[in-house]
Parts: C-alpha cells; structure tokens; sequence
C-alpha cells in the first residue's frame, strides 16, 4: 500500500463534542465530593464538580461497561474451553505528555471506577517506577534523556504486566521517590489481584523496539491519551515549575532543592530549558505520535477542561 492508499487515522474514531458526551452520563448520581475531588487535583489542574460530571463520569461509566464485557468474554472462553474461569484484571493505560494531567486522571479515574460495581478494587501503577535508577542512567549516557523510552526498562514493565494478567495473586514494581528523583533500593509498590489497574506514563503507548518484542499497550484492555496544544503544555509546565519551586523543591532532601531560591525570571528560564531540551522533544519524538494508538483521545482546552472526547470504533 502506498502512503496516498493510507487509512486517515480520523476515520477509526467517533469525535464527540463535550455537550454530547456530559448527556451519556445524564441520571448518573456524582459519586465524589467537591472536597474528594480538591484532594485529588494536581498543581494546575482544573477539576472541578462540573468537570468531573460532564467528562469523566461518562468516562468512567463507558470504562465500567468495557470491563463488564471483558469479564464476561472470560468466562464465557472458559467455559467454552472447559476450563475454570480465572478472571485477570482489566488494565488501562493512560499516556500523555509531562504536565497535561495524566496524574490527576489516573487519581479520578481510580475514585470513579471504584464505586462501580464489579470493580471495587482499583490500583494505579506509574510508569516511572520502571525507571532505570539514576546510576545506571549515568553509567548508559542517559541522565539527559529521562524520561524517554530507552530511560525505562521495558521488559520489566512488560514482565510486570504480564504476571497481572496471567492471574499471578501479588506483583511487585519498583518505587520511585519524586523527592530524590530516582528509585528507592528495596522499596516496592505490591498490587494483590485487583479488578482493575491503570497504568499512567508517557510512553505507555509506544510500539514495541521490535517487531518480535510485546508492547506494553498489547497488555491493555483500554488506553486514554491526554490530547492538547503544545503551547499549553508548555504553559502548564511552567506554572508547575514555579509552583513547585515554592513547594516541594524547599524540602532540604529534594533532589531540586537547588532551584528552591531562583527568582521568577530564572525559573521561568530554567522550566523553559528543560522544556525545550528535554520534554518538548520527547513529546514530539516519541509521546505525541502514539495518540492514534489510544481507544479514547480526551482534548483538553487551555485552562485544562475537556473539550472534546474521540473513541475509536469497534
């Protein structure tokens, strides 16, 4: 096939106004609180009751439903096969750039999900605890590049993965610490058989480095990718630079504590070097280009609503 013979990649999605999509989820009574949803919001984010009801309600329902039918597709295999139902949990993938809200989604959608019923248990893995430690990036040239996908170590993420869904009862994956800034020796995050797992990271739906090699998204049951105008990100990052500047960079044991008493102008200096250095070509080298991998695009607007969802068709 040649490149003008190519599929559009709009075609394998419904685009949904934000109007239409808050009326999927009219009657549904809102779970969470103004209060639960203020500790759930991340530096920057806009969240608000509005924005939980119009967006990630409906959201939450449509994901209930995909793993309702996915339990039941298991089962009734099993039963097909003669074998005993083992029923693994249903895994969903969040991806998106630094800054955009990947956090705050996973933290929302893990509250929503878990007062579905058939899905009262609901645990979030991040990506980042999949980070090499910061001594092996050194010693592979890659402290420059954290954050891009030769910073992670696949295989043990796939490896993760994969005992999750074969119906292993305990899995382990590594922690890491955002005060240090790198993975904490003999510290885990230990996940017992839960009905669902969302699994939040940049690059989670990159495609595998070999055509013999499992994806990472190959493990998921549902993907979001968190959509939205470079020029907003960069904005959002920024305000988050500064804002942590005055947070959790004073704490003495922050690996950033260094930039704990730049003025305003040197930071807002330092967050755009980083964003253009680091984060900007990650996001177009490796993160932005795997949107049309996700089963749900959510596009947000600049003061971070959502404005319009795409769900790809079945």
């Amino acid at each position: 096939m040649s490149p003008d013979d190519a599929v559009p990649v709009d075609s394998l999605y419904r685009e949904i106004d934000r109007a239409a999509w808050a009326r999927l989820a009219e009657g549904e009574q809102q779970p969470l609180t103004e209060t639960e949803i203020v500790q759930l919001r991340g530096l920057g984010d806009r969240l608000d009751l509005a924005e939980v009801r119009e967006v990630y309600l409906p959201l939450s329902r449509l994901l209930s439903l995909y793993a309702g039918a996915t339990k039941r597709l298991g089962a009734d295999t099993a039963d097909f096969l003669g074998e005993t139902d083992t029923t693994t949990p249903f895994v969903v993938g969040v991806a998106g750039s630094v800054a955009v809200g990947k956090s705050t989604i996973a933290r929302l959608l893990r509250e929503l999900m878990s007062r579905w019923p058939g899905t009262p248990r609901v645990e979030i893995v991040t990506t980042d605890g999949f980070l090499y430690p910061n001594a092996e990036l050194e010693r592979r040239g890659l402290m420059e590049r954290k954050g891009f996908p030769e910073s992670y170590d696949r295989r043990a993420l796939v490896q993760f993965l994969t005992e999750l869904k074969s119906g292993a009862h305990v899995v382990q994956a590594p922690f890491y610490s955002h005060v240090r800034y790198d993975i904490v020796p003999d510290a885990h995050v230990t996940v017992r058989r839960p009905d669902v797992v969302i699994v939040e990271g940049l690059n989670v739906l990159t495609p595998p480095p070999t055509p013999n090699d499992v994806a990472v998204s190959d493990l998921f049951d549902f993907s979001v990718y968190v959509d939205a105008e470079v020029e907003h990100i960069e904005s959002w990052f920024v305000n988050r630079f500064l804002a942590l500047r005055q947070g959790a960079f004073s704490n003495p044991n922050s690996f950033f504590t260094v930039f704990a008493q730049l003025s305003d102008q040197e930071a807002v200096r330092t967050a755009l070097g980083f964003w253009n250095e680091i984060n900007l070509p990650n996001l177009r080298e490796n993160v932005e280009p795997t949107k049309h991998r996700a089963t749900l695009v959510l596009k947000k607007a600049a003061d971070h609503t959502v404005e319009t969802v795409r769900l790809r068709k079945l």
